[in-house]
């Protein structure tokens, strides 16, 4: 394997040796300057937020530099305008978590350029991490601290100790998706656990754009933890889990062609885990079988130019990208003795994106998911899942939202099990209170966006909600499923707009309307999420 290694990560320097590539561009106008408008954490020309306290926040916060913001452009002086490649750059800055929001202004000029101007708005970004979610019945606490902006470059910091249901652990995380003056991307993850550790690093040129010719990376873990097995709520059985894995990619497309984009990759990838009885349990234990894949791997991707921006539909006052477009991903490897497995399989993987109509109107979105693995000419870690999200607006201040979700599976591995509860979805119950072959989940909310904006802090919204699931087929620990369970509930959606803008936090109470009498009449739900 190591010599397949090695070619690998050669071709990946190749790739990345580059840092843009050439992209030819149509248009007549030609770009003349590119002014960059930085705003920072408060607007003091505005009455309500010129302030002693918020005028001390602008002072002591980093600003982000021009220079990381010029260089996630994808356009430059001198080229031929474009208002894809403008539109594009927009979403690009906007996905930074250390910027509220970002636009480009196209200024015409007498003598026939275009000069761009770039706003961005920062957001306060050194917070200390001092936080208490709940969901399911159970507390997760976390403990301390965050920078999402080291000194203005983009690069993300934070050490937080988080004690939940699973473990105790102390994470140190450093992040940055534009390294130097290069499109690279580098994210470190190392954390110490009650029950184990975790090593985890990746070094890629992504895909940046939809013109972007090449890319490559490598991604390495290294995982030891305790898992356990769930059943109405409460574990019941434990094992021990030793995972290691590397995958190393390189991948070329021919850019943007006639609306759509098409990409191939190729690679090679190590996934191999170990399971065991836990060191020291009260619990029964239940041990998955070792597996060790080695394989070859080709992907490809076909993704359709086609996105569109709007406000107050996952989140209040602030501008969201969805993607309305057809993207198909596909990928195959084989892994087999000779290259180290300890099997013969075809491992194989696929994906469809879908988006239907307009957020100003009707909008459906459609996600599916296959993935599974070949072995001597049976089925195992089949999982097929559909999830679809249907927005209808009522008014710039009301939205009718539906969410429905379902999966389905062939003999699943043990450690990837298909879980419903209250963390994923059924909120007026327990955590991963049932386990099965197959899930479905429905949801219906009714979605409020209103004007209140507490000290200028926060937008305030609300939701009231139903949630319907249940679960089919053998679980491995005997308890068959308790057919429909259904709950009711509504709560306060907050969006904090100074910081963490990439969050909504909810306050939500559930109540049950079915489910065995041990589950609390009311459940109360804390939780920092991506959207509404």
């Amino acid at each position: 394997m190591l010599p397949a290694v090695l070619v690998c990560l050669a071709a990946c320097g190749w790739l990345l040796a580059d840092d843009m590539d050439t992209q030819p561009v149509s248009g007549d106008a030609v770009i003349g300057k590119i002014i960059i408008h930085r705003k920072d954490v408060f607007d003091t020309s505005i009455p309500g937020e010129n302030k002693p306290i918020f005028r001390l926040a602008n002072r002591l916060h980093i600003e982000t530099r021009e220079s990381v913001i010029r260089k996630q452009l994808l356009i430059k002086p001198g080229d031929e305008y474009s208002q894809r490649l403008v539109e594009e750059s927009e979403r690009v800055l906007r996905r930074n978590a250390y910027l509220f929001d970002a636009s480009i202004e196209p200024l015409p000029q007498e003598d026939g350029t275009v000069d761009l101007r770039v706003t961005t708005r920062d957001v306060w970004t050194l917070t200390p991490e001092l936080s208490l979610s709940r969901s399911g019945g159970e507390n997760t606490i976390q403990l301390g601290i965050e920078e999402l902006n080291l000194a203005g470059s983009g690069s993300s910091l934070s050490i937080v100790h988080t004690d939940d249901v699973d473990r105790d652990s102390t994470e140190f995380a450093f992040a940055n998706r534009h390294l130097g003056s290069r499109w690279l991307s580098l994210n470190l993850r190392l954390a110490d656990s009650s029950d184990g550790s975790t090593k985890f690093i990746n070094f890629s040129r992504p895909f940046f754009s939809l013109d972007t010719r090449r890319a490559g990376g490598i991604t390495l873990l290294d995982d030891d933890r305790v898992e356990s097995i769930y059943d109405r709520g409460q574990r019941v059985a434990e094992y021990r889990r030793e995972r290691q894995f590397l995958s190393v990619f390189g991948g070329l497309s021919s850019g943007l062609r006639g609306g759509w984009v098409r990409r191939w990759t190729a690679g090679i990838t190590l996934d191999e885990s170990n399971f065991g009885e836990p060191r020291t349990s009260s619990l029964p234990s239940i041990v998955p079988a070792d597996r060790k894949l080695v394989y070859p791997f080709i992907a490809y991707e076909l993704l359709e130019d086609r996105f569109s921006k709007t406000r107050n539909l996952d989140s209040i006052e602030k501008t969201e990208d969805f993607y309305l477009g057809t993207r198909l991903t596909a990928q195959l490897g084989w892994a087999n003795r000779a290259m180290g497995s300890d099997r013969g399989a075809l491992v194989y993987g696929s994906t469809l994106d879908l988006g239907f109509g307009s957020p100003g109107d009707k909008m459906l979105l459609v996600s599916s998911r296959l993935s599974g693995r070949l072995e001597d000419g049976a089925a195992a870690n089949v999982l097929l899942g559909v999830n679809t999200r249907y927005y209808k607006r009522q008014s710039e201040k009301r939205s009718f939202f539906v969410t429905v979700s379902a999966a389905t599976s062939d003999n699943l591995d043990l450690d990837n099990p298909l879980e419903l509860g209250g963390d994923n979805g059924l909120r007026g119950y327990p955590l991963r209170y049932q386990r099965g072959k197959s899930r479905a989940l429905v949801t219906l909310e009714q979605r409020y966006y209103t004007d209140w904006y507490p000290l200028r802090l926060l937008r305030v919204g609300g939701a009231i909600f139903a949630d319907l699931g249940r679960t089919w087929g053998a679980n491995p620990v005997g308890t068959g499923s308790d057919g429909w369970l259904k709950d009711v509930g509504f709560g306060l959606r907050l969006v904090p707009t100074r910081g963490s803008p990439d969050k909504v936090y909810h306050i939500d109470l559930a109540f049950p309307l079915d489910g065995d009498a041990s589950i609390d009449n009311v459940q109360l739900l804390l939780e920092g999420k991506r959207g509404f």
